[in-house]
């Protein structure tokens, strides 16, 4: 049986193809909104650090009705290094809303979560957004689509496929570009027609965990599809782990909750093909599954995919630490990885030789950037080495991850990206140049991308396009350098000068201002020569009857770049680390006295 008044989909699309408009859209003609209600633009990226980089890092749930039917929404991100949200709430929907650029076309980390999709034998209706740029090209994208679904090989049934037309701008979609679109109105049929319902199994109940969410006053809350039977407040109910079905916990359901909108409502009962949130088991994670006491095996899971790189996250320990974070002891740095490590399948926390340190695996740098960043924002002090791949032996072999790149650039500098790519051991694998743009797609290395993007923009004038996505293991492939040029160091601990900070600037370019707080060994600047030097960026000018502090006014200081945490992390070399604190982001070498790193050079 199905359950007909329900469907379930997600929507996956490339970053900035227009997902989170798309989304917004089906809610205001869902009737989510009153008609006079202002709503906010990218409704769904409800996460500060989500509206302020313009992507979504993590998935949501919402609801729109169609007539008698609900629609269940889940909003997923777009970027690769956030997969590991995608693959495991794709279990609970029946279809996907493929969304494609009119003009990009599938993009490469597009093509990662339709694969999981096609694998999972759903439905996918494709909606080409934005037809109302004029450099659309609507046909040749299509073609595009329809070959992406060949080489991941898409079942026949999926590569029948509808296509939709869609402005999520303007709100209108249309199933022919010979008809005018007025509306969303052919898309939600669409997915009325197209879209399975849920099946319903009679059995007794039974739910797996794709999410969890912590509430002030309910606690943790277990957020998942009913694959069979019914649920209502009050049912003793086990939770059984999923990485060992022996391991079980029994609870009673304290509140049950259906998504109306943006919103959730308590509800007493819940059916087969609901997405419900359940309140009462403070045990319950990710990928358990939910059950009546008569049932003992856990459901299947999705296989998430295994991290690629590392950074170690350690406790400051310099002389500025505690000072502006209110959070800055193991215990609190090692139960906050943790938390990120339940809530993130992705991610991985393990212990190092020393108590004051945790080595936490990610997908991508960007991956690991937001947990820094978001443990920043929660007022944590710590600090982070450099990004390192995670090397594995197979058949002997010592293998490292190899990406694939895609890069559009201007044709007149595919000459320095080849330069760029062929010092990072990379290997071309196609090239399409044309007389203004040109693609070209690589196998690199991961670890000769870590610190590129930043040169990369600088390379192309900020007109370039980069995109890397994980291919495989092959054997190492040698010595890269990691970045050519050394660091300014601040020699002595006190607050930068305007007089010392002028003579510094003869060595290279600085990233600090005047009236700074620095410590010895903190890096205050880049040496285009390529060698580390110290500086004294605390030095005063020496006063006499005839020098006077007056004459400072005169001296000028080139503008210095503020560094984003990204920018930071790129920066780091295998000798250095980042302090990051409430307030402020810290380069800085591990050996502090610059005698021992002398001698240890040495």
């Amino acid at each position: 049986m199905k359950n007909e008044k329900i469907r379930n989909i997600a929507i996956i699309a490339h970053v900035d193809h227009g997902k989170t408009s798309l989304v917004n859209e089906l809610l205001k003609q869902g009737g989510v909104f009153r008609e006079n209600q202002a709503v906010t633009d990218r409704v769904m990226d409800s996460n500060a650090l989500e509206r302020e980089r313009g992507i979504t890092i993590f998935s949501k749930n919402a609801s729109c009705m169609y007539g008698d039917k609900k629609i269940n929404i889940v909003d997923t991100p777009g970027h690769a290094d956030f997969g590991g949200e995608v693959e495991r709430v794709l279990k609970m929907v029946d279809g996907v809303l493929l969304v494609v650029d009119s003009f990009e076309g599938p993009m490469p980390q597009t093509r990662f979560v339709l694969q999981k999709s096609l694998e999972l034998g759903h439905k996918v209706i494709v909606v080409i957004n934005k037809i109302d740029r004029k450099d659309a090209r609507l046909d040749e994208v299509k073609d595009e689509v329809l070959e992406l679904f060949l080489e991941l090989d898409a079942s026949a049934e999926q590569l029948d496929s509808p296509f939709v037309y869609a402005s999520a701008r303007e709100g209108v979609a249309t199933l022919d570009m010979k008809k005018e679109a007025k509306d969303f109105i052919p898309l939600f049929e669409k997915i009325v027609e197209y879209i399975p319902a849920p099946t319903v199994v009679d059995a007794p109940f039974a739910m797996l965990v794709s999410s969890t969410e912590q509430n002030d006053f309910l606690g943790k809350l277990a957020i998942g599809k009913i694959v069979q039977g019914d649920v209502s407040v009050g049912m003793n109910l086990k939770a059984v782990n999923f990485h060992d079905e022996t391991k079980n916990s029994s609870f009673r359901v304290a509140n049950l909750f259906l998504f109306d909108g943006l919103a959730k409502v308590a509800v007493a009962q819940a059916f087969a093909g609901d997405i419900v949130n359940i309140a009462g088991s403070l045990d319950v994670n990710i990928g358990d599954t939910i059950c009546d006491k008569s049932i003992d095996t856990a459901l299947p899971f999705v296989n998430i995919s295994a991290p690629s790189i590392e950074m170690t996250f350690s406790i400051n320990n310099g002389p500025f630490a505690g000072k502006e974070g209110k959070f800055c002891t193991s215990r609190h740095l090692r139960d906050r990885l943790e938390k990120a490590a339940i809530k993130d399948l992705s991610l991985k926390v393990l212990p190092t030789d020393s108590a004051d340190s945790f080595r936490v695996l990610g997908r991508g740098e960007m991956h690991i950037s937001i947990l820094v960043e978001n443990m920043r924002r929660d007022g944590y002090e710590f600090m982070v080495s450099v990004p390192k791949v995670l090397y594995k032996t197979i058949d002997g072999v010592e293998c490292e991850p190899i990406d694939r790149v895609f890069i559009d650039v201007p044709t007149e500098n595919v000459g320095a990206i080849m330069s760029e790519m062929g010092e990072r051991k990379g290997e071309l694998v196609t090239m399409n140049t044309g007389e203004v743009r040109s693609k070209c797609e690589f196998l690199v290395p991961s670890r000769g991308l870590f610190g590129y993007r930043t040169k990369f923009m600088t390379d192309t004038r900020g007109r370039g396009i980069i995109n890397t996505l994980f291919e495989k293991y092959e054997p190492y492939k040698g010595y890269i350098r990691k970045r050519d040029f050394g660091a300014l160091i601040a020699f002595e601990q006190g607050e930068t000068t305007p007089y010392g900070l002028f003579h510094a600037q003869e060595r290279g370019s600085l990233i600090i201002l005047p009236g700074t707080q620095v410590y010895a060994g903190m890096v205050v600047g880049q040496n285009p020569a390529g060698m580390d030097l110290a500086v004294n960026v605390c030095k005063k000018k020496q006063l006499t009857n005839i020098r006077s502090s007056g004459a400072d006014d005169s001296l000028k200081l080139v503008p210095i770049k503020q560094m984003s945490l990204e920018e930071c992390i790129e920066f780091l070399n295998d000798d250095e680390l980042l302090e990051v604190t409430p307030k402020d982001l810290r380069i800085r070498k591990i050996v502090l006295d610059h005698t021992k790193r002398v001698r240890e050079r040495k």
